[in-house]
């Protein structure tokens, strides 16, 4: 052969990717016919899916860098002025070591990821007990441990390694029908709603009870209990709504237009604000009467300075996401890969449409962040341990189709 296939590698089914006779090294390549880690990771892993993701990321940081002032301005007192882009330098400073990590944990071979998982959910759930117990609280609500640069909230952690691990007890139905695994997940699911609901935390028992109720449903239960549910679902929500506080007042804002509403009026007005193409960077005036700019809220900012057209590219590019990953498990056969790969971009897109449409007055008030875009270092980390896990569960061998492919052909 000529060229820069002159050899093959040692099974004699790929070329080695070489420099052409008379040409000049310019140091070391990834070829396909690579076997070392970061090689097989560069080859294995979904890099449209993780370009998506940087684009994100990369949104992220403009928006933060927007919402910033208005943040550093509330927290500004007359001793102490915070610099404008505070929140920004912060949010930058998590990313650069959120994108390692998503990148470390991408790397992970799968049974390592769960078992990883599996350490991680046991590891969190044990902090989320201790919330309530030695808990720091904000705004009237208890979820974090800690305090400043050292403060997290389990249930962000948690959420990523509760789909992995519930996946892995809901597979083992599907090799022994007798085991009770969705009792069981059932109650486990149950008490960690129960915990979060004390704190109070209603958008994250939301994501939580619908990853739940996801994973059963392409675990395989029967409609019959599938209809049992979804009745006790709603008998729940009209118990939540008589006994549960927080409930109520975030069901008679939406529904009924009774009680405190400005936050959700303020998005609203802020996201319009800017018309079909915004005010531009750092012009907008309507989101300095926004509370939680940075977070809850961030896209009703990017709404005012960069339009409504880029909000709904932001959307589209978040379906993006979850039309890929849902794609690559179209030929997956691994029940569990099929379970975790659903609950973490069921999570993941659960979080964006709850967000998106809280800003919109479609859904009512949830103290819930955008992913990879609002500004917060527990966000930011939970997310690339999940989009992480992600990565590393639909890492394919490009070789495993051709070669399945070619076996079944010679049979013929």
């Amino acid at each position: 052969m000529s060229g820069g296939y002159d050899n093959m590698d040692a099974t004699g089914d790929r070329p080695v990717v070489m420099a052409p006779r008379g040409s000049k090294r310019r140091g070391p390549r990834l070829s396909r016919a690579d076997r070392t880690p970061l090689g097989l990771w560069f080859w294995e892993i979904d890099r449209v899916l993780l370009l998506l993701v940087s684009m994100l990321i990369a949104i992220g940081l403009v928006a933060v860098a927007a919402a910033s002032p208005v943040a550093a301005q509330k927290l500004s007192t007359t001793a102490k002025s915070l610099d404008p882009l505070y929140f920004f330098y912060r949010q930058l400073m998590w990313v650069l070591a959120g994108v390692p990590l998503m990148l470390a944990v991408s790397m992970l071979p799968k049974p390592q990821a769960r078992r990883g998982a599996i350490y991680g959910m046991t590891a969190f759930l044990f902090l989320l007990f201790l919330v309530p117990l030695v808990g720091a609280e904000v705004n009237g609500a208890q979820r974090w441990l800690g305090s400043g640069l050292f403060r997290l909230q389990p249930s962000e952690f948690l959420k990523p390694f509760f789909a992995v691990s519930l996946a892995w007890i809901l597979s083992l139905r599907l090799h022994d029908q007798s085991l009770p695994v969705v009792p069981l997940s059932f109650v486990f699911t149950g008490i960690i709603a129960l915990l979060l609901m004390g704190q109070p935390d209603l958008g994250q028992t939301v994501i939580f009870v619908a990853t739940w109720l996801v994973l059963i449903l392409v675990a395989g239960l029967s409609m019959r209990i599938m209809g049992l549910l979804a009745g006790a679902g709603i008998a729940s929500l009209v118990l939540a709504y008589f006994f549960y506080p927080v409930a109520q007042q975030r069901i008679n804002i939406w529904l009924f237009a009774e009680g405190d509403s400005f936050q959700v009026d303020r998005a609203h007005a802020t996201l319009t604000a800017g018309g079909l193409i915004g005010t531009g960077p750092g012009a907008g005036l309507a989101k300095f009467k926004l509370p939680e700019a940075h977070t809850d809220y961030i896209f009703s900012v990017i709404g005012e300075e960069f339009g409504i057209i880029a909000c709904i590219a932001i959307a589209i590019l978040y379906l993006a996401i979850i039309v890929r990953v849902l794609v690559r498990l179209l030929d997956e056969e691994d029940s569990f890969l099929i379970l975790a790969v659903t609950g973490l971009i069921a999570q993941f897109g659960g979080q964006a449409v709850i967000n998106m449409a809280v800003n919109t007055q479609v859904f009512p008030s949830k103290g819930m962040t955008l992913p990879f875009i609002s500004y917060g270092g527990s966000s930011m980390l939970a997310l690339s341990i999940g989009m992480g896990l992600l990565l590393s569960l639909t890492r394919r061998n490009p070789y495993a189709a051709r070669v399945s492919m070619t076996r079944n052909w010679n049979k013929k």
